[in-house]
């Protein structure tokens, strides 16, 4: 009897490893089932050509950065220096490793004009944003994010982050009502300001159709997004 149970325990020992076998290959192909429908079955989003842009920009590493105020505007330009230097010094990267995109709506739209702009309607921009010449009351006759510290960029201007590879996106939405109000306070052609606005946007930038569209449409091309508030 005991023979018989001597050599019955290897078979069992066998059949019970197999039988463990057997259940993680199965857990393994039910696994890969679930995921293989969960991909034929997910959400895909919709490509259009306004968006394909954001695509072409950084290949291992993508944030959009979203501002929506004056303070929140110039934290924005704080932030995307922040990441690049800790990128860097953090990880031994380099700027080119990212995609970064910041994004001016809403309150901080005026950020994304050139300084002829801001000459040349400073006052009304001045009044909208609540910004003033530094050591006064005047109002600006240049674009804030571009005069160094202060504005709270700490520093970081729109000229020193192009130079890193930053992108920008000016709302457009916005820009018209920015159109209206310049228009009204100058009595001139809300559609002539408009035109002129746009043909003033500040280097790699481009106008969005809104913002608000583009701080979600950036996370369906795979950017982390980031929200700079005052």
């Amino acid at each position: 009897m005991s023979k018989v149970s001597n050599n019955l325990t290897p078979r069992r020992r066998f059949l019970t490893g197999v039988g463990i076998v057997a259940t993680g290959a199965t857990l393994a192909a039910t696994a890969k089932a679930d995921n293989h429908q969960q991909n034929a079955s997910g959400f895909v989003p919709a490509r259009h050509d306004n968006d394909t842009w954001m695509d072409e920009l950084g290949s291992m590493h993508r944030v959009f950065i979203d501002s929506s105020n004056a303070g929140g505007g110039g934290n924005a330009l704080r932030y995307a220096s922040n990441i690049l230097e800790g990128h860097t010094e953090g990880y031994g990267g380099s700027d080119a490793d990212y995609g970064l995109i910041v994004c001016f709506r809403h309150q901080s739209t005026s950020f994304g004009y050139n300084d002829a702009i801001w000459e040349k309607y400073g006052e009304v921009l001045s009044r909208m944003t609540g910004l003033t010449a530094p050591g006064g009351d005047e109002p600006l006759s240049a674009n804030p994010m571009n005069m160094g510290r202060g504005f709270s960029n700490g520093g970081a201007t729109i000229d020193s982050l192009i130079a890193r590879g930053v992108n920008f996106a000016i709302c457009n939405r916005a820009t018209r009502a920015v159109s209206g109000m310049v228009a009204r306070a100058t009595n001139a052609s809300a559609e002539e300001v408009y035109q002129e606005l746009i043909a003033n946007n500040i280097p790699s930038s481009r106008f969005v159709p809104a913002g608000v569209v583009a701080a979600t449409r950036s996370q369906e091309y795979g950017y982390s997004l980031l929200y700079a508030d005052a």
